[in-house]
C-alpha cells in the first residue's frame, strides 16, 4: 500500500458520523476500513501534533495546503472525509412555498369574462 502509518487507536468521528464511517452511506466499505485504519495518523499530522516521518506523510501534509496534488487514495479519502464533516450539509426539499408580491393581489373579476350582450 503506502509508508503512511497505522493510527494508534482506531478512528472514529462520533459527532459527524455517529452510526460509522460504513454505515453513513457517504463512504464505501473499504474507505470506511482505510479511515479508521489511518484516520488518526492523518488527523494527528493535520493538527501537527504528529511530525512526518517519512515521503508519504510529507506528501500528505503539501495536499492539506493545496489539495489539487492529492494523488493517492489515502489523500483522496481525508480530503473526501474534511469535505463532509467539516463542511456545509447540503439540505434538499421536495416542496417549495413561494411567497406571491402583495401587487399580485387575486382578482375575482380576471377569471370570469362576463357577456352584458344577454
Amino acid at each position: 500500500m503506502s509508508e503512511f502509518r497505522s493510527g494508534s487507536k482506531r478512528f472514529y468521528d462520533d459527532r459527524k458520523f455517529p452510526k460509522g464511517f460504513s454505515k453513513s452511506g457517504c463512504f464505501t466499505l473499504n474507505e470506511a476500513e482505510l479511515l479508521s485504519l489511518y484516520g488518526d495518523t492523518m488527523l494527528s499530522l493535520e493538527n501537527g501534533s504528529l511530525s512526518p516521518e517519512n515521503a508519504d506523510e510529507k506528501h500528505f501534509l503539501k495536499v492539506l495546503k493545496n489539495p489539487s496534488k492529492a494523488s493517492s487514495a489515502i489523500e483522496h479519502l481525508w480530503l473526501k472525509y474534511t469535505k463532509l464533516a467539516r463542511g456545509r450539509r447540503n439540505f434538499h426539499t421536495l416542496n417549495s412555498y413561494k411567497k406571491s408580491p402583495a401587487n399580485d393581489a387575486v382578482n375575482d373579476e380576471d377569471d370570469y369574462i362576463v357577456d352584458e350582450a344577454i
